[in-house]
């Protein structure tokens, strides 16, 4: 309950406090779709939508997982504020399944929660969290987060195919091919190969990656970059194509076009 009221009274104070937004037009047009508010306490719901739709949002409200899921089915939101605490199931529990679902899996979603601990952050990054939002927390700051998860998401229009060693990424496309072989990459993951393969031979340390892959280190810790290093990796590993990620220690990472 505490950590439902101090969410409710921060964003109150932010509401109270906050310059009223323009009617038009709306604060940000890239969010293609309504946001789904899936958050079983009600006043913190309410002011969270409120919030969203004045800056010019449209808002869809569920308060559990069942409710979630049969929003998505009537319309897939263009974006989804997921709290982790669920009357019914975990948020994170359902996250996963979202992520396995060709329909659902690159739709981006941030976590709300009040977990602050490293270990609850990586568990829901790892989960497929495009972010991770911690109560109590300001609305200016959700409408810099959400802005921040959609631009990461913008797929990447107009560069040339990009290859190593049987490693080949095809932004147009949005397709990385290793030995011929399709491997899976959520946009976040594809961004940060992206990057790595056309700066080739170069370290980059955490905060660099965050400013270039993520662009707006703000509102990104550092460990996050950590977290879908791994996951690129994992992802690589069938074809031994993970060996050319190389961790420079003390420095950041490499993508090592003469990797062994």
């Amino acid at each position: 309950m505490h950590r439902h009221t101090c969410a409710a009274r921060r964003l109150q104070q932010d509401r109270d406090s906050a310059i009223p937004a323009p009617r038009t037009p709306p604060y940000d047009s890239t969010v293609r779709g309504a946001i789904l508010i899936v958050e079983d306490e009600l006043v913190t719901q309410r002011l969270i939508a409120a919030g969203l739709e004045r800056a010019g949002f449209e808002v869809m409200r569920a308060t559990n997982v069942e409710e979630a899921a049969e929003a998505i089915r009537e319309q897939l939101p263009g974006l989804m504020l997921l709290d982790w605490v669920l009357p019914t199931a975990s948020g994170v529990t359902f996250l996963r399944e979202l992520r396995t679902d060709r329909r659902t899996k690159q739709m981006p979603i941030i976590m709300l929660t009040s977990r602050s601990e490293e270990t609850d952050k990586v568990t829901g990054l790892e989960a497929g969290a495009d972010d991770y939002l911690i109560k109590p927390f300001s609305h200016r700051e959700l409408l810099a987060r959400i802005k921040a998860v959609v631009r990461r998401g913008a797929p990447l229009l107009g560069e040339e195919p990009v290859e190593f060693d049987g490693l080949k990424l095809d932004p147009a496309a949005h397709r990385v091919t290793a030995n011929g072989d399709n491997v899976k990459l959520w946009a976040t993951e594809f961004r940060l190969l992206h990057f790595l393969m056309t700066h080739p031979d170069r370290v980059y340390a955490r905060s660099q990656l965050l400013d270039e892959v993520w662009g707006d280190h703000v509102f990104v810790e550092d460990r996050t970059v950590d977290v879908h290093i791994r996951q690129l990796r994992q992802a690589l590993q069938p074809s031994g194509c993970d060996r050319m990620i190389e961790t420079v220690r003390g420095a950041g990472y490499c993508f090592r076009t003469g990797a062994d």
